[in-house]
């Protein structure tokens, strides 16, 4: 290996403070539409009606993800009230536990150096960034999956047998967030760590399968909920169609169902769909990963099995991303979950750049993309025009300024610096200035906040809605349809929040309509150039409006 260790300890837990302020800025924005503000919705839902056993989305019961992160969220809003803070932060620190383990993990196999590194490498990727920002089960996930395999690499080396009830709880935990499928991520580089290191035969181990049962075991409250909410009830409407069973969704249609495209969600797979997502997911390192799984797998056909520790990280990442690869419902968020083992796998190939050429070739190289992610925030700044575009402009030359001066040179530490030191300056400007700036074009939650400081009585919606607006919405909320709304209005005014287009609609259908507010909205989950582009963003933006019914005489 080059060099021993970083230039000091300093410099290393200097820029893991970095690295946890900058994922730590994703709690200052409000929850993102649509799927983070559905779910912060769902739990809402839980801690103010105290059902900790039924998943319901307005009134009707919901069918698609498992109930551990709203049950998590539920107690956080107990605690903290129901704010955008108090659905980000028990995330968060899931997602903190998964740098921990990371670390915990890497230096269970590798010198203290490379689980240094593998620790910044996770804390600065695009997409674990944007997932304490975007909340959703990937931050869950990050912790529990790495979580898991320590505690039963523990196990495998002779640990204390806490190692394998912790191993299968937090399996179990990671089972009632996403599913069965977690279990490739977490088992798939054991495996694939005993076969290559000629350890097969701890397959016949009694006691991996007594993790299996410790984790059926502790996943029992998962299944005991979906079999009260939809196993006993077969004729509930879900998905369009009586007898749905909850327990068989979980083990089978949520997740072969998407796999092979025969459950009631569906999608259209691409095989190299992660093959590129990864190249801007993955930034600043994505170019080292690559570099660093292609290495392992020379040494694999090269049977050189001495030169590589463990191949857990290897088997893990390389497994989900072939089973997500494969599979017919892709989003790009999905590989976050092995991320840490990504991590370690760059972490290892950077420290062990042996050549003074090679530390300069990829200096050169991080220094390009640093550089990339510069531009790309300058030129953000410019086109997007956020509110605070002075200070914003501050936090680029300051942040830029800071990191060419404290980081110059070809040596590792300089190559680390310069890396997480690009990540802060772009991932911070987005989530400071740019992403608070966008999310107010969420009409729902912009009206909700209008509604909030009137002094009326329930509001209505029609028309699709907003889960952001019943989110934030701090009073009752009701779903009308034309005819609710014909007997609603009979008796009193109705205040609605709907589109421009269904308030026209109301119009030609003999209702009095008076506008009360009008709200811009953008799907900014999905923002286009047209969007970004201050010039031409009026002309993509959609009304909405919080308006007040009468029949018409």
């Amino acid at each position: 290996m080059n060099e021993p260790a970083p230039r000091s300890d300093f410099w290393f837990y200097s820029l893991v403070f970095a690295g946890i302020l900058l994922n730590a800025t994703g709690l200052v924005p409000p929850i993102m539409e649509p799927d983070g503000a559905l779910y912060a919705t769902i739990a809402k839902t839980m801690a103010q009606t105290g059902d900790f056993v039924n998943l319901m989305v307005r009134g009707e019961d919901w069918l698609d993800k498992p109930h551990f992160p709203f049950w998590v969220t539920a107690l956080s809003y107990r605690l903290f009230g129901i704010n955008s803070f108090a659905y980000k932060f028990p995330a968060f620190l899931f997602w903190l536990a998964g740098v921990a383990y990371t670390y915990r993990f890497a230096r269970l196999v590798y010198p203290k150096i490379v689980a240094q590194v593998a620790m910044l490498v996770v804390l600065t990727p695009y997409h674990l960034v944007l997932s304490n920002n975007d909340v959703r089960a990937e931050p869950y996930l990050t912790g529990l999956v790495i979580g898991s395999v320590y505690h039963f690499f523990r196990v495998f080396q002779g640990g204390q047998r806490i190692h394998l009830v912790l191993g299968a709880l937090l399996t179990a935990c990671a089972l009632m967030t996403k599913g069965p499928f977690v279990l490739v991520p977490i088992g798939a580089g054991l495996v694939l760590h005993w076969v290559l290191k000629g350890q097969w035969r701890e397959l016949l181990r009694p006691r991996w399968y007594l993790a299996l049962a410790l984790t059926l075991l502790f996943t029992l409250p998962e299944l005991y909920c979906l079999y009260q909410q939809f196993d006993v009830h077969p004729e509930k409407v879900v998905f369009g169609q009586t007898g749905v069973s909850g327990v068989r969704f979980f083990f089978w249609d949520s997740q072969f169902g998407r796999f092979f495209n025969t459950g009631p969600i569906r999608g259209a797979g691409d095989p190299a769909f992660f093959l590129h997502t990864l190249l801007w997911a993955f930034l600043p390192w994505s170019l080292l990963l690559y570099a660093a799984v292609g290495r392992n797998l020379w040494r694999i056909v090269k049977r050189q099995s001495d030169q590589v520790p463990e191949y857990v990280s290897l088997g893990s990442g390389l497994a989900t991303f072939l089973l997500f690869s494969l599979s017919s419902f892709q989003l790009p968020h999905y590989l976050n979950i092995v991320f840490p083992f990504y991590a370690i796998l760059t972490a290892h190939f950077l420290v062990d750049l042996r050549s003074a050429k090679a530390l300069r070739a990829w200096s050169w190289a991080q220094t390009f993309i640093g550089i990339l992610l510069g531009v790309l925030a300058v030129f953000l700044l410019v086109l997007f025009r956020p509110e605070g575009a002075v200070w914003a402009g501050f936090w680029i030359v300051l942040t830029a300024v800071a990191t060419i001066w404290l980081f110059r040179g070809a040596t590792l530490p300089a190559i680390l610096g310069r890396t997480v030191g690009a990540s802060v300056l772009l991932y911070g400007f987005l989530n400071l200035f740019l992403f608070p700036d966008m999310l107010q074009y969420q009409a729902g939650m912009k009206a909700a906040a209008f509604l909030n400081n009137q002094n009326s009585g329930p509001v209505g919606v029609y028309g699709e809605g907003s889960f952001a607006f019943e989110f934030y919405l701090h009073r009752p909320l009701i779903y009308h349809n034309d005819s609710t709304l014909r007997v609603a209005t009979a008796r009193q005014p109705v205040r609605i929040f709907t589109s421009a287009k269904e308030a026209d609609s109301l119009r030609r259908n003999g209702f009095s309509v008076n506008r009360l507010a009008t709200f811009h909205y953008f799907h900014v989950s999905q923002p286009s150039l047209e969007f970004l582009n201050h010039q031409t963003r009026a002309s993509v933006l959609e009304p909405y409006a919080i308006i007040e019914l009468r029949v018409e005489n």
